[in-house]
């Protein structure tokens, strides 16, 4: 048995908290006495609540992670593994952030050119999207973009099927919309469809819920974890939609079994990745791009496209495509700023990166 399998074997109390080999090896080569693993329950300006084998302690960074971290991203994340040193009982010092398995990572909100990791570690990430007025093929395209880069298998769930007279079509939208990712039709306020997320539920494996304001994450997971433990808005009579008050990303162990992180409704998501990425999103409209006659066909006059003349036959919709030049757009501009940020970083002296 290697040193690294010793180690691990002796950390079975961390498996139901997400840990296994892949964490394991980091954890060595840091190669300094007093360290024990923990895991991010909760981050809130700085202050970390972290769990591990002894026990919840409430945790923070040193002067010297925040002098030496280059951007907001390499901070811990809600779901992170985490190297502590014990300062006193309940009370340690974050050390170092272990590698990530995965990462749901959006753009900072403003003008700064950061990645703000919304949840780390995760297994299967739940796009939890209302079928009621807010409704958004488009916005779902984004999001889907935002899970395949994530590393995390994407899951989208449709609550609210109780407010929605024709599911089949949305069901039929979203067949061009998220080819090949698992779809839930549910209703949170009847109960309905849940025993479908069920099996997402696993031990030592963790759950994320994204999604905009308002869509009931909040009260899918009370559903799931048989108690009413998120706070959820009133529901509004005129379009039956409940409001998301969920204020921070937090870890919460599954009486059945594996972890969840519920996350703040967010209204925008603007995407950290690049053009790969959203081709993975739009694989349908790639592929008819393969048929273009010239490799760098830009899809807009050009002779011998594929992807106008799928538009003129009306077999892509105009609205997809517009999305996906949009998106295509979005994501060279944001490669872009970030060339000159990085640029820009060689030439400016370290500083705090939270001051970014």
């Amino acid at each position: 048995m290697s040193a690294v399998d010793d180690a691990s074997s002796t950390r079975t109390g961390l498996v139901g908290l997400g840990w296994n080999s892949f964490f394991e090896p980091a954890f060595v080569a840091l190669g300094v006495e007093g360290l024990t693993p923990a895991r991010v329950v909760r981050e809130e300006k700085e202050r970390y609540l972290v769990c591990g084998e002894l026990g919840d302690m409430a945790a923070e960074v040193p002067g010297r992670f925040r002098h030496e971290a280059t951007d907001v991203s390499r901070f811990p994340a809600v779901g992170d593994w985490v190297a502590v040193k014990l300062l006193s009982p309940g009370r340690a010092l974050i050390v170092a952030v272990l590698p990530r398995r995965s990462a749901i990572s959006r753009k900072v909100a403003g003008p700064r050119t950061s990645e703000q990791v919304l949840a780390a570690n995760v297994d299967t990430v739940l796009f939890v999207a209302g079928l009621d007025q807010e409704f958004n093929p488009r916005r779902i395209e984004r999001y889907v973009a935002a899970m395949q880069r994530s590393g995390a298998a994407p899951v989208i769930v449709l609550n609210k099927t109780d407010l929605c007279p024709d599911l089949a079509a949305r069901i039929v939208e979203l067949q061009g919309v998220a080819a090949g990712i698992p779809v839930h039709p549910v209703s949170a306020l009847e109960e309905k469809g849940l025993d479908a997320l069920h099996e997402y539920l696993r031990a030592g494996e963790t759950i994320a819920f994204i999604g905009s304001s308002g869509v009931g994450k909040s009260t899918i997971i009370n559903r799931l974890l048989g108690t009413e433990r998120q706070p959820t808005g009133a529901v509004s009579s005129a379009v039956g939609k409940g409001r998301h008050i969920t204020t921070r990303r937090e870890l919460i162990p599954i009486p059945r079994g594996g972890l969840l992180i519920d996350t703040p409704g967010m209204r925008e998501l603007q995407l950290w990745g690049d053009e790969a990425d959203v081709n993975r999103a739009f694989e349908d409209i790639e592929e008819l791009a393969r048929g273009c006659r010239f490799r760098d066909c830009r899809h807009q006059d050009e002779p011998g496209c594929a992807v106008r003349a799928a538009l003129e036959l009306g077999t892509l919709a105009p609205e997809r495509f517009r999305n996906y030049a949009k998106l295509q757009r979005e994501a060279l501009f944001l490669a872009r700023r970030r060339k000159t940020a990085a640029l820009k970083a060689k030439r400016v002296p370290r500083r705090d990166a939270r001051e970014d």
